[in-house]
């Protein structure tokens, strides 16, 4: 709907509707996939599938970047329509997710899901049993309402939760995404080719991202991410400040190119997806709608403050812009290592009891 009414719009208040429709589709899908994904798949594989939606997405947003380049916009917004319609006929043929079943006591279409998810062949007794277990024994100790996400039982989980979207828009990433015209034109590189080189360095290390994951671990690779987009950042201002300074002006341009390439490549190798895949595991089941609507505002919020901001920033201090980025990727890593758990190999259940252990 809000494609189509950008593509057919005569006046710009059908732009600003077909805008706010997008933005309610794509901020309930950004939360409500990782989620899902993270609920039916297998302890083993569900890192890899997690960060498959996370790098799926990163390369379609590569991809709309080039078709956009080449095509008029009401043309890509007709062709942006296709890619909406596929998860509507898809969807009829997705389960239901078996912990949600679980949650509202819908045994048998819990299990006929979860068999379905496993394989007809597939032995689902002691899976099955271990969801039922941990979802009864959570609906007996809570009421379930929506305060209760900020009882001091789930402070852990959503301090993780939220600090980790936090971090990961104030970082900086919408400004790279949305200004890499502005910003290889400052730095004196041609912009057409920088554009090509982001996209083709956030593919390969999206790809890299999903064959780590399930192997490394969460934490680990989130660390090496925002170690490399702190340096990048890094580099990025060091380039404008010597471009400042009249200095070296004749390699500033390449290190600016590969303060920008080495920030949105480490980016993408962790902290585009970790995040989301962390915070779809972290929240039980009876506050997990009304915690990870609260860490999706604040990442779309935050989004928002970076991409208003950016160009206000930029026109204020190039350097010190890059600077402040790179500062909030160095909170990013004391953040991880003192706060979040590593989530690797453990099912669910066993993620959010240690998480609540110990708390009243």
């Amino acid at each position: 709907m809000g494609w189509l009414a950008i593509a057919f719009s005569k006046e710009a208040w059908s732009l600003y509707l077909g805008r706010l429709s997008l933005g309610f589709g794509t901020a309930v899908f950004n939360y409500v996939g990782p989620v899902y994904v993270a609920d039916i798949t297998p302890k083993n594989l569900r890192g890899g599938f997690s960060s498959l939606v996370q790098a799926i997405t990163i390369c379609s947003i590569s991809v709309a970047y080039f078709v956009g380049s080449i095509t008029y916009w009401r043309t890509l917004a007709l062709i942006d329509v296709i890619p909406c319609l596929i998860p509507v006929l898809c969807l009829f043929f997705v389960p239901e997710s078996p912990r949600w079943l679980a949650k509202n006591g819908r045994d048998n279409e819990f299990k006929t899901s979860l068999q379905c998810l496993r394989g007809m062949s597939a032995d689902i007794s002691q899976e099955a049993a271990e969801i039922q277990d941990y979802t009864q024994n959570l609906q007996r100790s809570s009421e379930d309402k929506i305060l209760d996400v900020f009882s001091s039982k789930y402070a852990h989980s959503v301090i993780v939760g939220v600090g980790l979207m936090l971090l990961q828009q104030l970082g900086g990433y919408k400004g790279f995404a949305y200004y890499a015209n502005s910003i290889f034109y400052l730095a004196g590189f041609p912009s057409t080719i920088g554009i090509i080189a982001v996209a083709v360095t956030q593919i390969v290390m999206n790809i890299l991202g999903i064959l780590l994951i399930d192997s490394s671990g969460r934490r680990p690779l989130l660390m090496v991410s925002v170690v490399g987009t702190f340096f990048g950042c890094f580099l990025t201002g060091v380039s404008f400040l010597l471009q400042d300074l009249h200095s070296l002006e004749k390699i500033t341009p390449f290190i600016a190119l590969i303060g920008i390439l080495m920030y949105v490549g480490f980016y993408s190798l962790g902290m585009s997806g970790i995040p989301w895949i962390i915070m779809s595991e972290i929240f039980p089941v009876n506050i997990k709608g009304s915690a990870g609507s609260l860490c999706n505002l604040v990442n779309w919020f935050c989004s928002w403050v970076v991409s208003y901001t950016f160009n206000f920033l930029l026109e204020w201090s190039s350097a010190g812009t890059f600077f402040i980025f790179s500062g909030i990727s160095g909170l990013a890593i004391i953040f991880i290592l003192k706060l979040v758990p590593e989530t690797k190999g453990r099912t669910l259940e066993e993620i959010q009891a240690s998480m609540t252990r110990g708390a009243r």
